[in-house]
């Protein structure tokens, strides 16, 4: 089947993207040097940076996360593609300051080895930083090694949480400490109902029987092993958020966050639906759940389905997530 979609020359995708995202958005982004986004008004250099990098065809993520009490730059890959480490050098130059930079990098092997390099060639270039990998897909198995889960949608409240300690002041240890116990208290997991098309060849990214469905498929298309029969929203619910309650260790009297994260094509009805269940669920346990999100945070084309992620939150993380935000796709008041 043709893949429909409204675009101009395949070539100039992440471009074009990237130029209306920034036009639309233009009091709080803009874009650097083709594929770097930035806040439109800088924090004080006398603050903490954030930056992460990533590929496009995942909007909002990443670079609609940019901006007051968020990160202060996105490097943008071409689609589903990792930036190459010069370009995140780059972003790392431009924020080089006596405070630090703290850089979150999704565990994709594009994304590692871009920003491996780039952290050897900004350490010997006297730029200070520290680097967060976002490992928190469980599909693979709770208990297996960090560097074989894939980091999903669990770097946007990874984001929220850092950003706004950053905006609050505090140095590169602290806030690196607060992101790294958030980081081990979140688990995420994706389910999909049909693959994706890459809009800019056309190619079918994992197909999927009509009466089927997949527990634990990547936002690449990656197997996750985990096919059935299409289940009902409860029952889809219910598998998915007793392995993310284990992964996290969440338990009665904690506080939680938790996310449904529409992929493409999945309506904001059956996410709600959704949400509904694994609330319960997590209510029945004796959880606090936060107020949560269901919308469209990292998607992955016209794929149909959704990444649940369950979010531990000690206190600092409750107080955090309620501080000011004024990014594109995630505002506070």
């Amino acid at each position: 089947m043709a893949m429909k979609k409204f675009l101009n020359d395949p070539a100039n995708i992440t471009k074009e993207l990237l130029e209306g995202m920034t036009a639309c958005y233009s009091n709080k982004v803009k874009l650097v040097n083709e594929k770097i986004v930035v806040r439109a008004a800088p924090k004080c250099e006398c603050k903490v940076a954030i930056v992460s990098l990533g590929g496009t065809g995942h909007e909002p993520a990443i670079s609609g996360f940019v901006g007051e009490g968020m990160l202060d730059a996105s490097v943008a890959g071409d689609i589903f593609a990792a930036p190459g480490a010069p370009k995140v050098l780059e972003a790392l130059r431009l924020f080089k300051r006596e405070a630090g930079i703290i850089l979150v990098t999704l565990n994709h092997a594009g994304d590692r080895m871009s920003a491996n390099k780039a952290l050897r060639d900004a350490q010997k270039e006297g730029i200070k930083v520290m680097e967060i990998v976002t490992q928190e897909d469980i599909s693979a198995g709770i208990d297996i090694d960090p560097e074989e889960k894939r980091g999903l949608g669990g770097c946007i409240p990874l984001f929220k949480v850092i950003g706004a300690a950053a905006e609050q002041g505090k140095n590169i240890d602290e806030i690196y400490e607060i992101g790294q116990r958030f980081n081990k208290q979140m688990a995420t997991l994706a389910v999909a109902m049909t693959g994706c098309t890459h809009p800019q060849n056309g190619g079918v990214i994992a197909v999927l029987p009509e009466d089927e469905m997949e527990i634990g498929m990547g936002q690449h298309g990656e197997a996750g092993g985990g096919r059935s029969k299409i289940l009902t929203a409860d029952e889809t619910a219910a598998k998915m958020i007793a392995p993310l309650m284990k992964a996290t260790g969440v338990k009665a009297g904690d506080a939680a966050m938790l996310i449904v994260n529409g992929v493409g094509a999945t309506t904001l009805m059956e996410m709600f639906v959704v949400y509904r269940k694994a609330a319960a669920l997590l209510a029945e346990k004796g959880v606090k759940t936060v107020p949560g999100i269901c919308d469209e945070l990292l998607t992955v084309q016209e794929m149909a389905g959704f990444q649940m992620i369950l979010c531990k939150l000690d206190p600092d993380h409750v107080e955090l997530m309620k501080a000011t935000a004024n990014s594109p796709y995630w505002t506070v008041n």
